[in-house]
């Protein structure tokens, strides 16, 4: 590779000899734009003036230096107006960034008149702008989701329609969904095919007029409306045509339908667009988002000029290689490879781990050592998973183990609403006095238990000096309530009665399952339909998985647990996780984050954990197209690390129904044959899950224990049998072994008398 980056310098130097002969506008005087710390590549991105241009900028490649660095060439050796240049993001941290990174670049006054912003702030000034033509006044409001939920919900009320039969959210998604892909309500309603689509059809129509009568927008008609206001105004199309002669778009894999059409129009007269992006980056389908608007960028200008930044300046060699592994099996994708000129570096660890409890002690054990010995920060270290509920183990063994986090794009697991609720429910069946917990789950699901009633119920509390649950059921309070009223506050007294008595003769596992199916809570939240359903269905699943494991784990138990119920010891128990939750808030903490949430971000350590089969790729993915998605999420969980990627598997896992076996994610088989290090290896010296944790609070590196004697075979061990080839041994008992062919074969079990495996 440095062969080739010397055979170009000639080229390079060339290049920038060209920049600098460049003469200024007259009457302009700007310092010549010192563009040699730019490789060739960024280079003649940032040369290219007029024509369509597409940047395939992968992973860490400086695409951000790119777009700042060819606005400012524009303004100062070409002399643009900034008012004649348009740069699109797709967040309000993005934007802010490119207009910090210009400032750097430019004086103040070069960049007055420059747009920059995302998508939604750019439509929306033009819409004040021009919407009057529209029928769109200046003075129009943004409807944010949750304003746009409400509208939904009246609409169903004014139809007659239950919102348990029909959720609001799912409606509201279905109307996104439509908008994106400019899809009228009255084309909405020709091709609705079922019953859930002919009711979104129909609250879609008076969603729209709702919205009109309040001169309201919601973020999709931002969009949707300057794209009418471009097709059906000519004198409009040519003001903004002619204002924006220079475009440059920012990942650009992440556009939608309608994104794709605006900037189409847009572009279409003076043909100047410029888009930056990464087909290997797109992850955000759920979002509308469509990675073949990126590949289908030369067809749409077969004149266009296409330029790789392949030239990485965040990873390490040995990181970019097994990422590229892993991405390169997908089908749709522009071929393209990441290099380096860091060769080299710390080898990727794949280590197995018996179940997720242990998957986050190993983890941690590493962190603790890397901080104790000086080589490493807390705040170091990112900790990469799929899905949210994936956090409760790495939260609870931190928390145990001193280790400072923080928890990036979602609430801690005890802290979200969703867990908060359940738990609320568990505190009024210890102690039904518990009146916080009651307001908080009295109308969750909703039971029409109107406010009116309940301030009824609260007034009548106090005067008598009651818990709101005792007044629920007073005579006294009842007869003056009507008959609706009276029944809905017997049936949650009822309800909760029912549930108390199920709870002193059942386990804290089959109370916690009772709670959810008698009270409706998880139907309810699996209903919800927005697409954090999932997720937070997961977080209350991953709640009932606790339970189990806390009734079986004697070591949780407090020294009087025997004079506490098990529900009460439980309670206990999580009450003092949360405490701990917020002991320390320093910035040098572990970062806790889901894949999609860390894309854009670099760490010097990552940990990508959960690597198996239902989680990455995950359940629901069935579809190639959803699965070369999972493979990209993969891609990009791995092109986070700079220094160090430590990939890590549970062979079980806790699930709703019980613990399951899992087995490692396919995507690992791009990794090849090849046996590669565990981090227990890399801490202990031995290939084994069982060396035990040494107790906290921690003063100093604790030596491990010495492991118990190893099996023949051990979980996450590569072996090869004379006939089935190499696999990986996933469970090791005392008389058979279990093991994970690639292929068609799958799980195969030998008695380890006479067993035909050898270590691979």
């Amino acid at each position: 590779m440095q062969a080739r980056v010397n055979s170009l310098r000639p080229r390079v130097n060339a290049l920038r000899t060209r920049v600098y002969s460049v003469t200024p506008p007259r009457g302009v005087h700007f310092p010549a734009m010192d563009l040699s710390t730019l490789n060739l590549e960024q280079l003649e991105a940032v040369l290219h003036k007029d024509g369509p241009l597409l940047v395939f900028a992968g992973a860490g490649t400086g695409k951000t230096r790119v777009i700042t660095y060819r606005i400012a060439h524009l303004i100062r050796e070409h002399g643009v107006p900034p008012r004649h240049i348009l740069a699109v993001t797709f967040t309000n941290k993005a934007a802010n960034e490119m207009k910090e990174r210009l400032a750097r670049l430019l004086e103040g006054h070069e960049a007055r008149g420059l747009w920059v912003g995302t998508f939604h702030a750019v439509c929306a000034r033009i819409l004040r702008e021009s919407g009057r033509a529209i029928d769109i006044p200046p003075n129009f409001v943004v409807y944010d989701d949750s304003d746009q939920l409400e509208v939904v919900r009246r609409v169903l009320i004014d139809l007659n329609i239950d919102e348990k039969q029909i959720g609001a959210r799912a409606v509201c998604n279905a109307i996104s969904r439509a908008k994106e892909r400019l899809i009228t309500p009255n084309a909405y309603r020709e091709t609705a095919s079922d019953y859930f689509e002919r009711i979104v059809a129909s609250v879609y129509e008076r969603y729209e007029t709702y919205l009109r009568a309040a001169h309201a927008l919601d973020f999709d008609d931002l969009i949707n409306k300057v794209i009418e206001l471009l097709e059906t105004q000519p004198h409009a199309r040519e003001r903004y045509q002619d204002q924006f002669r220079y475009i440059l778009v920012d990942e650009y894999q992440d556009v939608n339908y309608a994104q794709y059409v605006l900037t189409r129009l847009l572009a279409e007269k003076h043909r100047n667009l410029c888009v930056v992006g990464d087909d290997d980056q797109s992850i955000y389908a759920f979002r509308g988002a469509e990675v073949e608007l990126i590949l289908r960028f030369e067809k749409d200008f077969p004149d266009a000029k296409v330029i790789k930044l392949e030239q990485n300046y965040r990873s390490t060699q040995v990181i970019l290689d097994a990422a590229f592994k892993v991405v390169s099996e997908n089908r749709f994708r522009a071929p393209k490879r990441l290099w380096t000129e860091r060769t080299g570096g710390a080898p990727i660890t794949l280590t197995p781990a018996r179940d997720e409890e242990e998957e986050a002690r190993i983890i941690a054990d590493y962190i603790y050592r890397e901080v104790q010995r000086g080589r490493r920060r807390y705040g170091d270290f990112a900790v990469l998973y799929r899905t949210n509920a994936q956090s409760r183990a790495f939260e609870e063994r931190f928390m145990r183990e001193r280790i400072p986090y923080r928890l990036v794009g979602a609430l801690r697991f005890y802290d979200r609403k969703e867990v908060k609720d359940v738990l609320a429910y568990l505190r009024l069946l210890a102690n039904p006095d518990d009146s916080l917990s009651l307001l908080r789950i009295v109308n969750t699901p909703p039971r029409k238990i109107g406010q009116a009633t309940l301030k009824q119920v609260q007034t009548h509390a106090a005067e008598c000096g009651i818990s709101l649950y005792r007044a629920m059921h007073d005579p006294l309070l009842l007869q003056q309530l009507p008959a609706n009223a009276q029944n809905a506050l017997l049936s949650f007294v009822a309800l909760i009665e029912q549930l108390r008595e199920y709870a002193e003769t059942h386990t804290l596992t089959d109370t916690l399952k009772a709670v959810l199916h008698e009270t409706g809570y998880l139907a309810w939240v699996e209903q919800r339909g927005d697409p954090e359903a999932i997720d937070r269905a997961g977080n209350v699943r991953e709640l009932v998985n606790i339970a189990a494991r806390f009734e079986t784990r004697e070591a949780e138990q407090e020294p009087d647990a025997a004079e506490l119920s098990p529900l009460m010891r439980f309670l206990q128990y999580v009450s003092l996780v949360s405490d701990l939750d917020t002991l320390d808030e320093r910035e040098n903490q572990v970062v806790l984050m889901t894949l999609h949430a860390a894309k854009g971000l670099e760490f010097p350590v990552v940990f990508l954990v959960g690597l198996e089969q239902g989680l990455l790729p995950h359940a629901r993915s069935e579809e190639p197209r959803q699965i070369e998605e999972e493979r990209r999420l993969c891609y990009v969980g791995m092109t986070r690390a700079k220094d160090e990627l430590h990939l890590t598997y549970a062979l079980s896992r806790g699930a709703y129904e019980g613990r399951r076996t899992t087995l490692p994610s396919p995507f690992l088989r791009a990794l090849g044959d090849e046996p590669m290090p565990t981090l227990y290896q890399v801490l202990y010296g031995a290939a084994t899950p069982s060396t035990p944790k040494p107790s906290a609070p921690k003063q100093a590196v604790a030596r491990p224990a010495t492991p118990a004697k190893p099996a023949p075979f051990l979980p996450g061990q590569r072996v090869r049998h004379p006939e089935l080839g190499t696999g990986i041994v996933v469970k090791s008992a005392e008389t058979v072994v279990t093991v994970m062919f690639p292929g068609g074969t799958g799980m195969r079990s030998f008695p380890l008398l006479n067993c035909p495996l050898e270590e691979a």
